[in-house]
């Protein structure tokens, strides 16, 4: 799962043969609520229509600054499973193609890379930029991403105008009287009215099911018999959820930084839970920033780091940064640390230049460009889908007293993330569209062997869901990397998880155990 930098009006602040592969019948175990007679069907139809129909690639248009030789098409689904004949809408997808010799060509490998509203556009761009992580599977697999539905160019959604999505100030999120909740409430509600106002036909079908229904017409309209998966973040949610569906169309499938599937945390717990891991890798970061004071002079313990931050939102909140920098867009900008290792010296150094006269640089990393109009509307669209699968996956809470206890109970010793994490799903609380209940994510007939990776201290994802996939999925095997936490281990230089992902991915074969692996190198400052 990923927050967004900014986070939003809601306040606060991812022939023949073939055919016959892409028309199995759907495993019995399939949870019979998400897929059941009529959506079975609408997915058995579509994905024959795929398979004949293939994908026409073709250089990528202009503007989606995607270059050759890596090439773009296009996959019709329908919106509504259970309605095949009705509305249709265009998965976006591209590849670039193996780079291995036709013997050592394994098929396609797709990827997401979570939010969900994440685009996995870029993904064929490790093969074109020659990503040395990733040089060996290159050789087997066609790499091929997409746009998920409702995100970039796949039927895009929008709750709000994006040049107002993206204005700033925004309001604290931290509220200091129960007249600050009720302004934040407000937001929320009129956040939730906007998404149906203008993405109305598109809010109840906008779940993990449907777009793991997509992903099996991809893999269909790729003239695959089984899916090769990677999912990210989110991304691990959606293939727990295709391979309780849809077992045995799974090939091989590796999941990195798991979104824990169980029932009852989709998604109201997720949220709760997020802030707390959020907290204990907030206290990582301003540790190394301590350590290492003699380059950032920032604090030379973390409680002092802790006070400068304090000191920097209350100034923020007083009188905004250049105008456009309050407590809101600090957190947008100051939670990538938490998330990404690879944020921890940018974030202290601009830190530290500010702390030294350099405020522009502060204004230039954290605030909106209303300039930047195309990137703008990727920023709104992907909050939109965001909080529309969010809130359409799952029922969430709609007495207010629940959040108000919940969140305030949490901010007392979890205060990063807590109360911005709540007012930017509140919309869930007042969503006019249809709300599921979450799929039982179990193993069925035909699953093979998962991979699942991932790091103990991961902020976003916390390590017990991990845990949990691997209890859910039989013979799946569980690499730990154990203290750390950045969010997102595959694409990390670590030997002992990647020589282990590129031999699963090769070979198929998995250790005889679960690995737990040393972390990778801290970073430098």
């Amino acid at each position: 799962m990923r927050r967004t930098a900014a986070f939003g009006s809601a306040g606060a602040l991812i022939a023949g043969t073939l055919i016959a592969g892409a028309i199995a019948a759907p495993a019995a175990t399939a949870d019979g609520r998400h897929h059941n007679g009529s959506e079975a069907r609408g997915v058995q139809l579509a994905a024959a229509r795929a398979a004949r129909a293939g994908i026409d690639w073709a250089d990528c248009p202009a503007d989606w600054a995607i270059a050759a030789p890596i090439q773009c098409g296009w996959v019709t689904v329908p919106l509504d499973y259970a309605r095949p004949d009705g509305k249709q809408i265009k998965i976006a997808v591209d590849r670039h193609v193996s780079t291995g010799t036709s013997g050592e060509r394994q098929g396609a490998l797709i990827y997401n890379p979570g939010g969900p509203g994440g685009s996995g556009m870029a993904f064929p761009k490790r093969i074109a930029t020659k990503s040395p992580l990733w040089l060996n599977t290159a050789k087997a697999y066609d790499f091929v991403g997409f746009d998920p539905r409702g995100v970039g160019h796949s039927a895009p959604i929008s709750c709000v105008d994006p040049q107002e999505f993206v204005k700033a100030p925004k309001a604290d999120p931290v509220p200091d009287s129960e007249a600050d909740k009720r302004a934040q409430r407000k937001l929320a509600a009129e956040y939730a009215d906007g998404c149906a106002e203008r993405s109305g036909e598109m809010l109840p079908h906008m779940t993990t099911p449907n777009t793991a229904r997509d992903l099996d017409v991809i893999r269909a309209a790729l003239g695959e018999k089984k899916l090769n998966y990677l999912g990210v973040s989110y991304g691990t949610y959606l293939g727990a959820v295709y391979g309780t569906l849809f077992p045995s169309h799974v090939r091989r499938m590796v999941v990195d930084s798991v979104v824990n599937p169980a029932k009852d945390n989709i998604w109201y717990q997720a949220n709760l839970n997020q802030d707390i891991a959020f907290q204990k890798r907030w206290d990582d970061w301003k540790a190394w920033v301590a350590a290492n004071d003699a380059t950032f002079h920032i604090g030379t313990t973390p409680q002092k780091v802790e006070q400068e931050w304090l000191k920097l939102r209350a100034a923020a909140k007083k009188s905004p940064i250049g105008g456009v920098l309050g407590p809101a867009e600090l957190i947008g900008f100051f939670q990538s640390a938490p998330y990404y290792d690879s944020a921890w010296a940018p974030t202290a150094r601009t830190w530290s230049a500010y702390r030294a006269g350099d405020t522009q640089a502060l204004i230039d990393a954290a605030a909106p460009d209303l300039s930047d109009t195309a990137g703008n509307i990727r920023s709104e669209n992907s909050n939109a889908v965001y909080t529309a699968v969010e809130c359409a996956d799952a029922k969430w809470p709609t007495d207010w007293r629940t959040w108000d206890r919940d969140n305030t109970r949490l901010h007392r010793d979890h205060p990063f993330m807590t109360w911005a994490n709540a007012w930017m799903n509140l919309p869930c609380a007042t969503w006019r569209a249809k709300q599921q209940t979450p799929l039982n994510v179990r193993t069925g007939k035909g699953l093979p062997p998962v991979l699942i990776v991932q790091s103990t201290r991961d902020a976003a994802t916390p390590y017990e869901g991990a845990v949990e996939l691997h209890k859910r999925f039989r013979g799946s095997r569980l690499i730990t990397e154990e203290g750390a936490g950045s969010h997102g281990v595959t694409g990390l230089v670590n030997s002992c998880i990647n020589e282990r992902v590129d031999s699963y991915l090769l070979t198929g074969k998995t250790d005889r155990r679960d690995v737990t692996c040393a972390p990778h190198a801290t970073p430098k400052p």
